[in-house]
Parts: structure tokens; sequence; C-alpha cells
């Protein structure tokens, strides 16, 4: 019944298939409230980085703030670098993975998702979309060498998470009870629609939702 299920439990699939690679300390930018932090158990450290600002300094999610610009780190601090859905939200990418590879080790892990079928969101701070050539040319010119790369709902699912995600958006209301009625009444039964028809049509592997990608910091 959740309006996001598709997203998020392909996001988390995928996300735990790769989490066991990425070992050490990591840095976890634009951390959110940590979602993915208990499939990391490879990790020895864990520690999460938001931009600094009064919501989400309130959050108490974040263990460390920045500027938006540079992180507050010295060079070569972190094994691995997990980034969840931020880079769509970075007018300056090639800045951005620039300092991403600074803090991290050679050889090591960058963890890294980001849509390419998606509404905006987060308005204004909603800069881009990334076809799978374009985010490869993007790491690689940035000093990465890409290991994995998947791309998730890549068939029939795709139709019914923009479906509810729609839905969501014009259906909600500021009455908790009433949305939760909403996505029970609507939503779940298109979110089990959309398992079935998944299984019955054959995939797309050019239409999908988000980009899962591993990529190891060049040590040359």
């Amino acid at each position: 019944m959740n309006p996001f299920y598709f997203a998020r439990k392909e996001l988390a699939r995928e996300i735990g298939r790769l989490a066991p690679r990425m070992v050490g300390a990591l840095l976890d930018v634009g951390c959110g409230t940590k979602p993915y932090r208990g499939l990391f158990t490879a990790a020895t450290d864990y520690a999460g980085l938001e931009i600094d600002t009064p919501k989400n300094r309130a959050s108490k999610h974040a263990d460390h703030f920045y500027d938006g610009e540079t992180f507050p780190f010295r060079r070569e601090s972190y094994d691995g670098v997990v980034c969840n859905q931020v880079l769509e939200h970075v007018f300056a990418p090639d800045d951005f993975l620039q300092e991403v590879s600074r803090v991290m080790r050679p050889g090591g892990m960058l963890l890294l998702t980001v849509p390419f079928v998606w509404d905006e969101h987060e308005q204004p701070w909603d800069y881009a979309r990334y076809s799978s050539f374009g985010l490869r040319n993007l790491l690689e010119r940035n000093g990465f060498v890409l290991v994995d790369q998947r791309k998730t709902n890549a068939d029939a699912r795709l139709l019914f998470q923009l479906i509810n995600a729609y839905l969501y958006k014009v259906l909600r209301t500021s009455n908790a009870v009433v949305n939760l009625v909403i996505c029970a009444t609507v939503m779940g039964p298109l979110n089990m629609l959309g398992i079935m028809v998944g299984w019955l049509l054959p995939g797309n592997p050019d239409l999908y939702l988000d980009q899962v990608v591993l990529a190891r910091k060049n040590t040359e």
C-alpha cells in the first residue's frame, strides 16, 4: 500500500546486493534519515553528512554538516562513500564528485543511486536526470572506474509506480487517516496489479526508474 513501493523495494534490493562490498569507514553524503544504514554490515564506521541548514540540524540524523561545496574532512579520510538519490540535486556534479574523490582513499568504493524517470521533487533543487551513458561518462571523467551498474524497475512496474506517484501527489490531503484510506484502496491494488503485469510483460532496459552504481576510485 506504499505509494512508492516499487521504487523503494528495488533500491533496497540493489543497495543490499552491493553493500557487502562497502567496507571500512563509510561516509553517507546527503544521508537524510540514513534509511539503508542497516545494510552496510561490513562498515567499521558509518557517518552521515548533510548540507548545513536548520532543518537538517533539527533532524539529528547527520553526524557532520557542510556548506554545499567543501566537505569538512581531510584528504583520504574514508574507505568508501554512499550517495543515495542526491546527485540530481547537485548543480555542479563535476565539482561534487571531485570532492567525493578527495575524501576517499585510493581504491575506495562509491555506491551511488540516481533517478532516471521521476517527477521534479524537492523543488527548486532538482537539476538533472542521467542516462546510463551520461552517468558513466560523468564518473569516469572524475577519476572513477565503473564496477557495476544496474537499472531498477526496467519493466511494466515502472508505469504503475509513476501512476501511484501521480495519484499520491494529487490526492494527498492534510488528514492522515484519509491518506491511509487512499493508499489502501487505490495504491495498494495498483501495486498488486503492477506486480502481476510486470511478470507477464517483457522488460525494457531502455526505460527504468533508477540507476544503482558501484564505482572504484582510480588509483592511477
